[in-house]
């Protein structure tokens, strides 16, 4: 019956099984190469193939029996059809066999196997959703088949101990997510993608790395008279102080300058007047985490916090405002140090003051100083000499050449900062 089939039949017949096959190679690769995240968002948007390719996934071994048994079926077949073919050409014979074989494995390498694999995983979702439609019922007819194969493939899975991953495993880590995000550029705008790793970043970062150090910190003090207290208040370039009695370790509580001048519009405020429109001050431990820190301003309905250490002596104070800017950047220009603690020059260095942060140093100059230990340039260059330097000092620190131009009370006050490569070791000049 074989020998009334005609040449052009058989030819056909091997096209449309290459075709077949193909079919079979494009879609496994589009399904494994479909990104299951903007799936997920398609389902949740309603389309039907997105479903019914979701369905798929979910069940691995089940899709890949169906496309495997379809393929390994059609190959089969090919090689059947591709040795009739060689055969009604060239007769019977072992180099008959030899050109079927060699043959059917170049056509099926090219147009079954590496051509549809190429195309679906350069066009994953524009393939996947539409093969969907056939592998579904193709599924139910042979879900039989595939059941009982995989019946052999869960025991050999379980004599080589291996687990199958559950799809909860694949979640991305945080570092994989900041991956996205930097690669997402041309989907994302630029101050969005800015905003996104800045939040990445405060994950690793605490009160300590944000805070007003103690010595920058803007307050008013009650045993001054109350007329400078009155001078204070007025010219004060924050909307909330510290108000305390002598000692900044004997906080007295926060005066939020709004209340203080609605309260001064009826009669002018005395010491004990503004005593009782302070509110108790708030403190914050240090090293507590940024985001956790976040968190409690908002449980807390509070702006500022000091900072305290064990023995709960004042180390700086953290406002929500300073956590907000590590997210969106800097919004606002009335701190009263915002200009003076970094500038550029013209022949491209910087100048710094001592208690200016590495990490602003870091964002803003783009320099690369370590964050693991000091959090200010006059502590991390201290930390690299460990002795108080004489101005005029020149050292290297993280690559980074470093001039010491001024120096008062035991503290590095003024540095010059010019570019180096990041990373180098340190190393002294004089």
């Amino acid at each position: 019956m074989i020998d009334s089939v005609s040449l052009g039949w058989l030819v056909g017949v091997q096209a449309a099984l290459l075709l077949t096959a193909g079919f079979f190679s494009i879609a496994e690769t589009s399904m494994m190469a479909l990104n299951r995240y903007r799936l997920r968002h398609l389902v949740r948007e309603g389309r039907r193939s997105a479903r019914l390719a979701q369905d798929l996934l979910d069940h691995t071994d089940r899709l890949l029996g169906v496309i495997l048994l379809g393929n390994n079926l059609v190959n089969s077949a090919s090689t059947v059809v591709a040795t009739l073919i060689c055969t009604r050409l060239f007769g019977e014979g072992e180099m008959t066999l030899a050109i079927a074989t060699g043959g059917i494995t170049f056509f099926i390498l090219v147009f079954s196997e590496i051509t549809p694999k190429v195309i679906g995983a350069t066009f994953p979702e524009a393939i996947a959703m539409p093969s969907a439609y056939v592998l579904t019922p193709l599924l139910r007819v042979a879900y039989p088949v595939v059941w009982f194969v995989n019946l052999f493939v869960k025991a050999l899975l379980a004599i080589l101990f291996v687990r199958p991953r559950a799809e909860s495993e694949g979640q991305l880590s945080l570092a994989e997510l900041r991956t996205l995000v930097l690669e997402g550029g041309k989907f994302i705008p630029a101050k969005h993608q800015a905003i996104l790793l800045n939040l990445f970043e405060l994950e690793d970062m605490t009160v300590d790395d944000t805070m007003t150090p103690r010595g920058q910190i803007e307050s008013i003090d009650l045993e001054d008279d109350i007329e400078d207290i009155h001078t204070a208040i007025a010219t004060a370039h924050h909307t909330r102080l510290v108000v305390h009695e002598g000692s900044l370790d004997r906080v007295a509580g926060i005066l939020h300058v709004r209340k203080f001048l609605n309260a001064s519009r009826r009669e002018p405020l005395d010491k004990d007047g503004i005593r009782g429109i302070l509110r108790a001050p708030y403190f914050v431990p240090e090293g507590t985490p940024l985001l956790q820190q976040l968190s409690n301003f908002q449980d807390q309905m509070r702006h500022v916090g000091l900072v305290v250490d064990e023995y709960g002596e004042i180390l700086g104070l953290v406002t929500l405002q300073d956590i907000l800017e590590e997210i969106v950047g800097e919004f606002t220009s009335q701190k009263p140090l915002s200009g003076s603690v970094l500038r550029r020059e013209a022949d491209g260095s910087y100048i710094a003051e001592g208690t200016c942060p590495l990490r602003v140093l870091n964002r803003k100059a783009g320099f690369h100083f370590p964050l693991e230990g000091p959090k200010t340039i006059n502590g991390l260059v201290l930390e690299a000499l460990e002795e108080i330097p004489e101005p005029g000092t020149a050292l290297v620190v993280a690559g980074h050449p470093v001039e010491i131009l001024q120096v008062h009370d035991r503290m590095v006050k003024v540095v010059r900062i010019r570019a180096g490569k990041p990373g180098a070791g340190e190393a002294l000049a004089a």
